[in-house]
């Protein structure tokens, strides 16, 4: 276990650099709830010089959209899509 330091979290909160070499992430979004998350997965997708995504997660959401978390979760339409394209990149969040 590392210990946490101000130093050791000001170096990994500090804006990426080209130096740094590429950003890991994850995109946990709700892509049928609103149009941010759909601009958040298009950048992530085709920013491949800046960012390497490891996974997309299908977020939960409950409004006058959705019958509950579960339900508002498996609207996520772009989910099934990426899952179509292989390699693991999409996966269920949370059902809750």
């Amino acid at each position: 276990m590392h210990s946490i330091t101000p130093g050791w979290l000001h170096e990994r909160l500090d804006w990426p650099s080209a130096e740094r070499g590429l950003v890991d992430a994850v995109l946990d979004t709700d892509t049928f709830n609103e149009i941010d998350d759909q601009f958040a997965l298009a950048y992530t997708l085709l920013s491949p010089e800046r960012l390497r995504l490891h996974a997309r997660y299908a977020a939960p959401f409950h409004n006058d959209r959705s019958t509950g978390p579960s339900h508002g979760m498996a609207q996520n339409r772009v989910l099934d899509r990426m899952a179509a394209l292989g390699g693991g990149l999409a996966h269920r969040g949370a059902e809750a």
